[in-house]
């Protein structure tokens, strides 16, 4: 079997130990919502260089409020800048611990994966007449194709 890059095991305890975390991160941000894909799509988004022109605008709204409309809400947006910046190093954060997580399950799934060709491979050069045929049979299942039934020909 090739080298393992992760030798570990989870708990169950440090399972829920996690997941409790998790859910108080969610607890800790009651406001997170969930848009749909259309909203994803349709919303302006903003990048590295928005945040300065963001910035700006704001400089210039907290100073000139009289060229602005009456129903124009400079503090919500200081609330939204302010919420922005406070959430960032929580989504880097996160984003990181993602990826982490990403590529360790990507990992674990291939080690187990190949060790579970490995053994299919072992049983059917060795295992016949044993009593695996079942188990052969069983283990082969992943590599059947279902055959799809013909179209009609077109007329």
């Amino acid at each position: 079997m090739p080298d393992n890059k992760v030798t570990a095991s989870l708990s169950a305890a440090d399972q829920q130990a996690v997941l409790a975390a998790i859910n108080t991160i969610k607890e800790k941000l009651p406001f997170l919502i969930d848009l749909t894909p259309e909203d994803k799509r349709t919303l302006p988004k903003m990048g590295d260089k928005s945040r300065a022109f963001v910035s700006q605008a704001l400089m210039v709204a907290t100073q000139n409020t009289d060229i602005l409309p009456r129903s124009f809400d400079v503090e919500e947006m200081r609330k939204d800048w302010e919420l922005l910046q406070a959430l960032e190093p929580i989504r880097v954060a996160l984003m990181q611990l993602m990826e982490l997580l990403d590529d360790t399950y990507t990992e674990v799934g291939s080690e187990a994966y190949t060790a579970a060709l490995a053994v299919y491979n072992y049983t059917r050069a060795s295992g016949k007449g044993q009593a695996l045929d079942g188990m052969l049979d069983a283990l082969g299942q992943r590599f059947s194709h279902k055959t799809r039934p013909e179209s009609p020909p077109k007329a």
